[in-house]
């Protein structure tokens, strides 16, 4: 069974901090990570929190007004669980692994929300940190599904 539990409110310096390494990283900006990286010793923490909040509603179960899911959409909201676990497990080696974390996040976006005439740079701009100072919810950002035969 899914954990349901919402995720706390991040504050907008945390998930501009967060985002700034992102872009940096995927930038392979290496001076401007490791400034963002060293003023932010959480900073893989932080990113978990990011990845969690791009990724479960990406991943999760159609809501109530959807038709019946089928084993994909099943095995599509296992597996955001167990990557959002393995970013989380990750983390707690330290501020070592931020770098490692940050590619996860970036590989996800340009792998499940990037269309093909976008950049990853631009699809992680779309995504409004300024609106993580409320509880996750589900955001309009996620992909449409097909059904399942």
């Amino acid at each position: 069974m899914p954990n349901t539990t919402p995720l706390a409110p991040m504050t907008p310096h945390a998930a501009i901090s967060a985002f700034n390494y992102l872009r940096a990283v995927q930038a392979d900006d290496v001076d401007a990570a490791r400034e963002f990286a060293g003023a932010e010793p959480q900073m893989p923490e932080l990113l978990v929190d990011v990845a969690t909040r791009i990724v479960v509603p990406v991943t999760a179960l159609p809501g109530p007004d959807a038709a019946e899911p089928c084993a994909d959409t099943f095995a599509l909201e296992a597996l955001g669980r167990v990557f959002v676990t393995s970013l989380r497990i990750w983390a707690q080696a330290g501020p070592d692994t931020a770098e490692g974390i940050a590619r996860a996040v970036i590989d996800f976006a340009a792998q499940f929300l990037t269309e093909d005439h976008e950049d990853v740079a631009d699809t992680l701009r779309s995504w409004r940190p300024s609106a993580w100072a409320r509880p996750l919810r589900r955001t309009p950002h996620r992909p449409a599904r097909t059904r399942c035969a």
